[in-house]
């Protein structure tokens, strides 16, 4: 058996919880048995956990967080974002059709996750910080909380343009899913602040300046850019709801791009920890 044997089986363990927590979610809203919804909170919080001790055995195998390759990236941002979503929707039901968005988006970054190379590889030098830790973290926290709004704006949408069905009529109206997709908008950007900035304090220990125009920093400039304008123009200009909702998905897609595909296509300082 060989050394990620383990952490594997516990990875497809959540990743079967997971999937059987959408399957509950969906029975649920689908076929109006709003109880049944509790099921599948706590079919993905049985999923969080073999995750969770995945996690801790890569972290004891490789001596270091989940910052270094595709595989480990891809899996701790999906256990962030699930842990974000069952926060939400266990304090407000309500929102359990967010799970059917939210959920399989995590899931296929766990699949895709294990389908990459999960060698394991020591931490550089430079990499050797506190604040690598606080840049890390707030990344998660902030992709978290960008997937909720993404989940909601596309939700908004619908809403927006009359449709109905047994989902969509358990939620609130489009101006309460516009207040919400704001809100998670919010949290992200405050989260994406937190990143740039312990990123830059980082950077000054690691490479002796602040900020280096390197792609990735580039491009999470360009994103926290994207947010900063959606937020000035909702609260200064009155954009509509539908606006707001087409803005959160287009700053959640250069969001991504910037985390999970420029690491690996652009050659940078940051890509160079992902390879």
């Amino acid at each position: 058996m060989n050394e990620f044997a383990l952490e594997t089986t516990l990875h497809w363990a959540g990743v079967a919880f997971y999937i059987a927590g959408v399957a509950l979610f969906a029975h649920a809203l689908i076929f109006a048995h709003p109880r049944r919804v509790r099921w599948g909170l706590w079919a993905t919080l049985a999923g969080l956990l073999p995750h969770a001790a995945a996690l801790v055995v890569r972290y004891v195998a490789v001596g270091h967080g989940p910052y270094m390759m595709k595989y480990e990236v891809l899996s701790s941002n999906a256990w962030i974002a699930i842990a974000m979503l069952l926060l939400f929707v266990w304090r407000r039901p309500v929102w359990a059709p967010l799970a059917l968005l939210a959920l399989p988006a995590s899931i296929l970054m766990v699949g895709f996750g294990l389908f990459t190379n999960p060698e394991a590889r020591s931490l550089p030098p430079a990499l050797r910080s506190l604040w690598l830790v606080f840049h890390v973290l707030f990344n998660k926290l902030a992709v978290g909380a960008f997937l909720l709004s993404a989940a909601s704006a596309l939700v908004l949408l619908r809403k927006s343009r009359g449709a109905t069905g047994r989902m969509l009529d358990r939620l609130p109206g489009p101006g309460v899913l516009e207040a919400y997709t704001l809100r998670f908008v919010g949290f992200g950007f405050v989260f994406w602040t937190t990143t740039i900035g312990a990123g830059a304090i980082w950077a000054n220990q690691a490479w002796g300046r602040y900020w280096g125009w390197d792609p990735i920093e580039s491009w999470s400039l360009v994103t926290w850019l994207c947010y900063a304008l959606l937020l000035h123009a909702r609260l200064f200009f009155r954009m509509s709801a539908r606006g707001v909702a087409w803005g959160a998905l287009l700053c959640f897609t250069v969001s991504i791009l910037t985390v999970l595909i420029f690491p690996f296509v652009f050659p940078s300082l940051h890509a160079a920890y992902f390879q």
